[in-house]
């Protein structure tokens, strides 16, 4: 996982051990929300998804995002606005790369999902993107 400077985040509620999470995942899931790597830009599966529905970590289930909160950014990954609920995510300070960034966990088992980004600029009610990899989700459509 990448190196945090929060020291103060909670235990997750939904824990696996190492290999069960192999189990669980196909290696590429398992790379992006175990160790928190990325998937390459425009290839996730939802990167130009419109169906609306609800957003679920790919490790436990949890509800992330919304649909609704969903918007086309350009940068080769789904992008939100706001998660679901504010305790649906946790942030913390990623000093990978040789850069200060701010990455996203899933607050229920803590697999990585990607970062956010603020001030860029883009006309949503936030201001902020949630640059989130495919791989570190599930959608479940709406129901008509």
């Amino acid at each position: 996982m990448s190196e945090s400077t929060d020291t103060h985040t909670p235990r997750p509620d939904f824990t696996l051990d190492d290999a069960e999470w192999r189990r669980r995942l196909s290696p590429e899931e398992y790379q992006v929300l175990r160790r928190a790597g990325t998937e390459r830009p425009y290839t996730g599966e939802y990167t130009d998804t419109t169906t609306e529905g609800v957003y679920r970590c790919r490790g436990c289930g949890a509800e992330l995002f919304r649909s609704d909160s969903k918007f086309e950014s350009h940068c080769g990954w789904p992008s939100f606005y706001t998660p679901l609920a504010g305790d649906a995510v946790i942030e913390r300070t990623d000093t990978t790369m040789g850069m200060a960034r701010t990455e996203v966990l899933c607050a229920n088992c803590h697999g990585h999902l990607g970062h956010v980004f603020s001030g860029e600029g883009y006309p949503t009610p936030t201001d902020l993107r949630y640059c989130i990899n495919s791989l570190s989700m599930t959608l479940d459509p709406a129901e008509d």
